[in-house]
């Protein structure tokens, strides 16, 4: 066994070794992804996001996104492992060779009488009777006189000749890379390696275990509070109108955690004064209203105002002390409106149904809360049936603006879309009063805002139509393109402080009855994931027909292309109802923009499933009646509306049937937006 001082030599080696073996690869592994990490330039360049600060990157900035738990972590780790190479390198001697001619500072072949000349010359330096030193001392001991020895002695230096060591041949030595002072087991010592060996076996494993079973038990793997995700589910109703889904947002446990202070009471006061237009408040009774507005819980109270302060841009006037909750509000809402769209949606008995009405509200609060635009801008007003929401997301735009370019018969977001660039420019800077950077801050925005088309497919594989109880597969694919060219980008959201990425909703849904019979969140950022997940999709449902494999890679080949140029498949699944025919809608709703929302109408025939088992045949009235095709008629008026916001007009309503195709349910939507479908065209 090697000697206590050697075992304690070895220790900070082990340790060394240790911590490299999990440092060094993952610092490889983080180093790898900020490499391999996209630099092109993805969010809004106008002048307002640049003034917002959000994607500036100074030194401050830099540091503060360097500065993270992990990233500090590793290099502390780093710090470690430097020390402790250093500490090896200067206290541990490296092992050479045994050179009895070098340490007595001779050339190899020296005579005897220069042996003895040079050994009295170092026993004047470091004899014990010359050096009092104990280092002298050991190190005349352990070299000096062994090295005059091998070289003067016959058996010594036979020794040396033959093992090269004096003493003969060395064994091979083993210790225990410990400190010294654990493998003296007596007393103290013992009973430290023995708390070290619980502490680090048991209780280390013990806490870590204790930690994370109380924060799973608290949140879910979106970081929401549980209590929060049950207050949500409790107060969701069917018929929950756009304008109250604020008042359920609020409700998280997150938000009713916040403190509120005394020193609150007056900013609040004024905040009440500067947004109390879009409280919806009963003019005719104010005072009462206003008195049971303030005998709510405190921290509702606090979160509506602070919401309010970001739809109507009154952030500015917020004390120092509100600033914080009002920035830790705005953090925490898109994870939770996220929630609330998944409870909206969540399927409930009898029929595993979601609800469309409050899916559609919690959906037009993010679109609010992101792009700062009030609730009330959603209501119809001046010949505008959409409201004025859309234009106010722009840069530079206000009512006022609306106004004026609204004399240029200028009313719809949609028509804005539609002009050219130069037709836009000369509205903008005559009409509007824009000058030329204000007018170039609006054409980067539109550049950036997304154009999205649907084709959706509803069959049963492997089967010629559908037929009641049966397991219908939805086919979507979200088509996405901007004038810039990009695919994801972040958003124009000069009022939002945090980065946000564009999250669309797909929605499955009868408006007729409210039910949405599937969804799905989409996201266009990560490009690999979508074409594994589409390439799998893909290659499974072939197999699954019995294609061959020449028509499977085919197959793949072209869904991977496809989404190489923006689109994203969407698959879901739901049980056909009864016996019947169907107008069923398909939405795309962006939590993100105002007015890029699609949708498209389809119906779909359920036919009666035979008694046999067998699937039975319709009367053929014609090819549509044979394939299970319900023809629509052709849709006289682009106000065609499947659903109803709070803030849309309830003006001009009739609904006449929509010309398309549906074998199988198949159809296609080619630019059919919200704008151009969702309100009546002068």
């Amino acid at each position: 066994m090697a000697t206590s001082e050697e075992n304690n030599s070895l220790f900070p080696i082990f340790i060394l070794t240790m911590m490299a073996l999990s440092v060094v690869p993952y610092t490889i592994i983080r180093l790898s992804r900020a490499v391999t990490k996209k630099t092109k330039t993805i969010h809004c360049q106008c002048s307002d996001c640049s003034r917002s600060g959000k994607y500036r990157r100074s030194i401050l900035k830099r540091i503060s996104n360097f500065s993270t738990c992990s990233n500090l972590t590793i290099l502390l780790l780093w710090v470690i492992m430097v020390m402790l190479v250093y500490y090896i390198k200067h206290t541990n001697r490296e092992s050479q060779p045994f050179e009895p001619f070098s340490i007595l500072g001779l050339e190899s072949g020296a005579s005897d009488s220069e042996i003895k000349k040079a050994y009295r010359k170092l026993s004047i330096l470091y004899h014990p009777d010359k050096n009092p030193d104990p280092e002298a001392h050991k190190y005349f001991v352990e070299f000096i006189s062994k090295a005059y020895q091998a070289l003067t002695d016959p058996v010594s230096r036979e020794n040396y000749e033959k093992y090269g060591h004096p003493d003969g041949r060395q064994g091979l030595e083993m210790g225990i890379a410990l400190p010294q002072f654990l493998l003296n087991f007596d007393g103290a010592s013992g009973g430290i390696l023995l708390l070290g060996i619980v502490g680090v076996c048991i209780l280390l494993p013990l806490v870590i275990a204790v930690i994370y079973l109380s924060r799973s038990a608290k949140y879910t793997g979106n970081y929401v509070m549980h209590q929060t995700l049950s207050t949500y589910y409790y107060f969701m109703k069917p018929s929950l109108a756009p304008s109250k889904v604020m008042d359920v947002f609020i409700k998280a446990a997150e938000y009713m955690e916040m403190s509120v202070r005394r020193s609150d009471s007056e900013p609040l006061q004024k905040l009440f004064v500067a947004v109390r237009s879009e409280l919806n408040l009963d003019l005719k009774n104010i005072k009462t209203e206003q008195a049971k507005f303030w005998k709510q819980h405190p921290a509702l109270v606090k979160m509506e105002l602070l919401v309010q302060a970001q739809l109507t841009r009154e952030s500015a006037t917020l004390s120092s002390s509100l600033i914080s909750d009002f920035k830790h509000m705005l953090e925490l809402a898109p994870r939770l409106l996220e929630e609330l769209v998944k409870i909206a949606v969540l399927p409930r008995p009898p029929v595993g149904h979601g609800w469309l009405r409050p899916a559609i509200g919690v959906v037009e609060l993010s679109q609010s809360i992101v792009q700062a635009v009030p609730l009330s801008a959603r209501k119809a007003s001046g010949g505008n049936s959409e409201g004025i929401a859309a234009f106010l997301q722009l840069p530079h735009f206000s009512e006022m603006t609306f106004k004026k370019i609204a004399r240029k018969k200028v009313r719809t977001f949609q028509e804005l879309l539609d002009m050219s660039a130069q037709e836009r420019y000369e509205l903008l800077t005559q009409a509007a009063g824009f000058t030329d950077a204000g007018a170039h801050d609006v054409e980067i925005v539109l550049e950036m805002m997304p154009s999205i088309t649907l084709e959706v497919t509803c069959e049963t594989e492997g089967e010629e139509g559908i037929q009641e109880g049966d397991l219908v597969t939805m086919y979507a694919w979200i088509n996405l393109t901007r004038r810039n060219g990009l695919t994801g980008a972040l958003p124009h959201t000069p009022y939002y402080p945090f980065h946000k990425e564009e999250n669309f909703w797909l929605l499955l849904a009868d408006p007729n009855t409210n039910e949405v019979w599937v969804s799905q969140k989409v996201n266009f950022m990560d490009e690999a994931a979508a074409v594994t997940a589409a390439s799998k999709a893909i290659q499974e449902t072939k197999e699954a027909l019995g294609a061959s494999v020449k028509e499977v890679n085919s197959a793949v080949v072209r869904a991977i292309e496809k989404v190489k140029s923006g689109s994203r498949l969407v698959m879901g699944k739901f049980q056909a109802p009864g016996e019947g025919t169907y107008n069923l809608c398909a939405y795309c709703l962006c939590d993100a923009w105002i007015g890029c929302d699609t949708k498209m109408n389809f119906k779909i025939k359920v036919l009666k499933r035979s008694r046999m088992g067998t699937r039975g045949h319709v009367a053929e009235e014609g090819p549509a009646a044979e394939d299970g095709i319900e023809e629509e008629e052709e849709e006289e008026d682009e106000g065609y509306d499947d659903y109803e916001s709070e803030y849309s007009s309830d003006d001009e309503e009739e609904r006449k049937e929509q010309n398309s195709r549906a074998a199988n349910g198949v159809a296609h939507e080619k630019g059919n937006t919200s704008e151009s479908s969702g309100s009546d065209e002068e």
